[in-house]
């Protein structure tokens, strides 16, 4: 071998070397394990035989980089996707989309298990035909974890899964399902309901927690009578102020009991983020977010484009990046951005008792 190319190899190994060295540091959590509902679903409800909770279309997908639907309930990326980049890890793929032949490698960086309509308890997805609720997607999780057992051995699973996170973005549909089901309403008033939301979460954290969680992101619910389908009802286009505030009254519940379960398990860590607030914040100062439009959705049909869904035959808005909503519920990607920007190395005021970075250094 010539000196010529001797030096060329040798350039090119020192290359790759940095190269891995960089991305080894750049990856901040072995992986990120995803669960909750259509804020962050990545596509497992394209997976669903009868699902009619669905973004697989246009216009959706239109600011993604492959400028195609995913199954995403966004404009383009959501804020799943927006941490994991935060974290230096790929997207976490949706779970129904592996293939169990390479179980163990599909894994390793974790998996989402969100999925569109899902809520805390099992039957709040029944008016959308189909969905993962979150006591399935635990139990799908916990499949994933003997499976990771079973190729790294229990020591070194549990080590990778102590330093993974779980991030865990769901109640909004419950709440949601609350007041538009006059069986619920008989059966508790919204205090009770929102109580028992908290306490059946607690539930499905210890499952999480004996399957080898420890440190977990949690998501208090946005300001959800705020979205274009709650404005449309009113005549003044003003929020639900009841929605409001049984979501506030949830969040506080929230916040109790993670708080009583950080002295109850050993070895738990958690990062709570104030969606409420920072949504809140964004809709009444929207110019110093960057937004314009906080009314109205980007992509639909009616007054507000809030009357008819996000569908193929609907219009979109030229200027996504200054909208807050991108059609009747959820929020743009530009809001998504904001959210996770917050999440990852906000102040107190928003995240509690810490934020992401340093739920990662706990």
């Amino acid at each position: 071998m010539d000196y010529m190319a001797e030096t060329f190899l040798l350039s090119f190994f020192l290359s790759v070397l940095r190269l891995s060295v960089a991305f080894s540091r750049a990856q901040m959590v072995p992986a990120a394990f995803v669960f909750g509902d259509s804020l962050v679903d990545v596509g497992n409800n394209n997976y669903l035989p009868v699902s009619i909770a669905l973004a697989d279309f246009p216009h959706n997908g239109i600011d993604f980089p492959t400028k195609k639907p995913t199954g995403r309930f966004c404009n383009g990326k959501n804020a799943a996707d927006f941490l994991a980049e935060k974290l230096g890890l790929p997207s976490s793929p949706p779970y129904l989309s592996l293939s169990k032949k390479k179980a163990a490698a599909s894994y390793m960086n974790g998996v989402s298990f969100a999925s569109g309509g899902a809520g805390i308890f099992n039957g709040t997805d029944q008016t959308l035909g189909q969905s993962i609720p979150f006591s399935e997607q635990v139990d799908d999780y916990i499949a994933v974890q003997k499976i990771l057992v079973q190729q790294m051995g229990s020591s070194a699973t549990e080590k990778h899964l102590s330093k993974s996170l779980f991030v865990i973005v769901i109640g909004s549909n419950d709440i949601f399902d609350y007041f538009g089901s006059s069986d619920l309403q008989k059966k508790n008033t919204p205090q009770q309901f929102v109580d028992l939301m908290a306490n059946t979460l607690k539930g499905q954290l210890k499952r999480l927690y004996e399957s080898g969680a420890r440190k977990f992101v949690l998501t208090g619910i946005g300001a959800i009578g705020c979205v274009p389908a709650e404005r449309v009802k009113n005549k003044t286009h003003e929020c639900s102020e009841e929605t409001n505030f049984w979501s506030v009254k949830y969040n506080e519940g929230l916040q109790a009991m993670l708080k009583g379960l950080g002295s109850e398990l050993h070895g738990i860590y958690y990062s709570y983020f104030d969606t409420y607030s920072i949504m809140q914040n964004a809709i009444r100062n929207p110019s110093s977010y960057g937004f314009n439009e906080v009314q109205s959705a980007c992509c639909g049909l009616g007054e507000l484009k809030a009357e008819v869904p996000c569908l193929p035959v609907s219009k979109y808005c030229s200027n996504r990046s200054d909208h807050v909503f991108w059609d009747l519920y959820h929020p743009t990607e530009a809001t998504a951005r904001v959210f996770v920007d917050t999440l990852f190395d906000g102040p107190s005021q928003y995240c509690v008792p810490m934020n992401v970075r340093q739920l990662i250094s706990a």
